[in-house]
């Protein structure tokens, strides 16, 4: 029996490739069952007439699917399902409406979900000015040199890498590499054994919260903070203290008298972008020693400042190893990337270790070695003077910007950064904005999960960010707190 071609449809809005999306039409098909072992496939150009396609790309496909074993080519009589092609296994499986309704109110433990999440559609791609906080313009990335380290990656030399399983252990060329490169720029010394590599900043900092914090013990965080930090504080149910920044960031002076942990963003402030001096640096440092609590460094956005050197990081000042140093290849590479490295005492590195085996051996190692590769040639280098250079420029475009439409920046950013701290009228509802200016294709993202959730005042007011803008696109904004007057009236500016 012959397969009508009606029966594959194309999906306008998939990403994948012609020839891919062909070959998991057919393979659905065949694993479902609507195509039968033995059964004849539309010939290549019936099926490439009724998908609006060149002939060759349903050839390849077709080809493809031959050496994978779902297809078997009969000479002149075409293409045929294969009898070995696989298959899945059926169950005789039971009514659903006969199985027990669970009370998933009363049988969930603890709740993950109650935190306020930073909402952007799944199609934000497609609005006309899409402002969204923390990705990455695909303009600037090097994707011919990664794609190159990528297959040599895959190659038969390193393939023994990528299918071995680490353990605990990590690619000893990305720790290297990490060790020889990348926090030299931040001027710290670090050995193999006081590094882990995880799957992002936020990973790490889940890590160092769970060795760290107990009940009984209390974190000091900045206010406003990065809204995945406050979330994973709270699932330890230490006693959290928010401490309000102020231009240099975090005021020590400020700090709780009875503190075991501080959390904070030193080179660029999450989300202000201040950064703080290195006389407070210091402070900070000495109020570790003589109290004996622990700093947690995020050095967030170290990379992406463009208009002055980076200020050394707490870690290379820190003379009693009180430290620990949270790094990440997000926006320097790509968010997608999820690869980031903890810097510490080798005591808790060996903890970290040990914990992230509970979760995942290791981050994939095709991703390290990738990642290795890419450090080694020089290409993350030029990566980081190309972003410098053209981030210089927008910055100065949208300060121009923001000068003439009489909109009063905040943060001060005097290092760089990818954002702006912007100050709204003292009458806006930036969320209220942000649902408005979406009618218009303008897309931001609201900004109280900077903030602590307020207990009594409904979610009203807050303030956004703009990104620096990509060339064609205007500044967008995403909303901060709620309840007082000095929260409703910043923004922050992204791009």
């Amino acid at each position: 029996m012959a397969i009508p071609a009606e029966t594959f449809f194309l999906r306008p809005d998939n990403e994948t490739s012609l020839q891919q999306q062909i070959q998991r039409l057919i393979v659905e098909a065949i694993l479902s069952g609507r195509c039968l072992p033995g059964e004849k496939m539309p010939s290549s150009r019936k099926l490439a007439e009724h998908l609006g396609v060149a002939r060759i790309t349903v050839t390849i496909a077709y080809t493809e699917l031959v050496s994978n074993e779902y297809l078997v080519s009969k000479g002149r009589s075409g293409y045929f399902v294969s009898q070995t092609a696989p298959s899945r296994p059926k169950f005789n499986l039971p009514d659903q409406a006969d199985k027990t309704q669970v009370d998933w109110a009363r049988t969930i433990g603890q709740r993950f979900s109650e935190h306020v999440p930073l909402v952007r559609p799944d199609n934000w791609r497609d609005y006309k000015y899409p402002f969204i906080y923390g990705q990455s313009d695909a303009r600037l990335f090097d994707h011919h040199n990664w794609r190159n380290c990528a297959l040599k990656a895959v190659g038969r030399k390193d393939f023994d890498t990528l299918a071995t399983d680490y353990y605990e252990r990590d690619d000893p060329m990305l720790v290297e590499f990490i060790l020889r490169q990348i926090l030299p720029r931040r001027a710290i010394t670090a050995r193999p054994e006081e590094i882990l590599i995880t799957m992002g900043a936020q990973h790490a900092l889940w890590i160092t919260a769970q060795i760290l914090l107990t009940q009984r013990r209390t974190a000091a965080i900045e206010n406003p903070c990065y809204p995945g930090l406050r979330q994973i504080l709270s699932q330890t149910r230490c006693n959290t203290v928010s401490v309000d920044v102020d231009a240099a960031g975090l005021p020590p002076e400020n700090l709780p008298e009875t503190l075991d942990v501080v959390f904070t963003t030193p080179s660029h402030h999450c989300p202000t972008n201040a950064t703080m001096p290195v006389s407070r640096r210091e402070r900070l440092l000495d109020l570790a020693a003589r109290k004996g609590f622990i700093i947690v460094e995020d050095d967030y956005e170290f990379e992406i400042s463009f208009l002055k050197s980076p200020s050394p990081a707490l870690k290379s000042l820190d003379p009693t190893g009180s430290v620990i140093y949270v790094g990440s290849f997000s926006k320097s590479l790509f968010p997608g990337l999820r690869l980031g490295y903890l810097v510490a005492s080798e005591p808790f590195i060996r903890e970290a270790r040990a914990l992230r085996s509970l979760v995942l051996r290791h981050p994939p190692g095709l991703i390290q070695r990738t990642a290795a590769y890419f450090l080694s040639l020089g290409h993350y280098d030029a990566q980081i003077a190309r972003m410098g250079r053209i981030y210089r420029k927008r910055r100065s475009i949208m300060e121009q910007s923001l000068h003439e439409n009489g909109l009063t920046q905040t943060g001060q950013g005097t290092f760089g950064g990818s954002s702006f701290w912007m100050r709204a009228p003292n009458s806006a509802d930036s969320s209220k904005l942000a649902m408005k200016l979406r009618q218009d294709g303008v897309l931001i993202e609201a900004g109280r999960a900077f903030f602590p959730k307020a207990k009594s005042s409904p979610d009203t007011t807050a303030s956004p960010i703009l990104p620096l803008p990509r060339p064609g696109f205007p500044t967008a904004f995403r909303t901060s707190p709620r309840g007082s007057k000095k929260q409703s009236r910043r923004m922050l500016f992204h791009g």
